[in-house]
């Protein structure tokens, strides 16, 4: 996790701020310290990159395995916190994984709409609050919005947006159910990201 800490914060998220312009509401209610599971939006590949602007934490992601057969992107990937998911599996070790750094009192992000395609029905997983349900720890719900303008999917296409980072307050996980919590997350961003409009995406119809 070096690399996250040095270049990371040090560099990438200082110029990604300036570059993009980007602001946003609600970066306080990302704890400070202890665990979390920011459970955000997502429009476009450079998502992660956006939300690890709203903290100086490092912020911990699964990543398909696939990316981790390259020995010199499995490096990078590592330096910055990434760990390996077998989507579509149910990957007990990348779970056992993913609970291990919450313990340990970090930051884990994901993304429970599960793909960045704009597929127009992209209802939230549960991954996330199960996560957070089971690490007894916050789940963070956060809004992203205009990365799909930034870099957008499927027909792709760059351009540099104002982008817009918002987190609403944190839901206890011992608040209600894993589908609970996942419901009202999902709710919590889409209200969020209403006054913005849908995203400018190139749809799958």
């Amino acid at each position: 996790m070096i690399l996250y800490r040095t270049i990371g914060n040090g560099l990438v998220r200082p110029m990604l701020r300036a570059l993009y312009r980007i602001d946003g509401t609600g970066w306080e209610r990302i704890p400070a310290d202890g665990p979390a599971v920011l459970a955000a939006s997502h429009d476009s590949l450079i998502d992660p990159f956006i939300l690890g602007v709203a903290t100086p934490r490092v912020v911990h992601y699964m990543a398909k395995a696939e990316l981790f057969r390259y020995p010199v992107l499995r490096g990078l990937m590592k330096g910055f916190g990434a760990f390996p998911v077998k989507r579509g599996r149910g990957d007990v070790g990348a779970v056992d994984y993913g609970l291990g750094v919450l313990r340990a009192g970090e930051v884990i992000g994901m993304f429970p709409q599960g793909t960045c395609l704009p597929y127009r029905d992209r209802p939230w997983r549960r991954g996330a609050a199960r996560l957070a349900k089971e690490a007894g720890a916050p789940l963070v719900p956060v809004c992203l919005v205009n990365t799909e303008r930034a870099f957008r999917p499927r027909r792709p296409k760059l351009g540099l947006p104002r982008i817009h980072v918002h987190v609403a307050e944190p839901l206890d996980p011992g608040a209600g159910t894993v589908e609970e919590l996942t419901r009202e997350a999902e709710r919590r961003v889409a209200e969020l990201h209403a006054p913005y409009g849908p995203p400018a995406h190139v749809w799958f119809d």
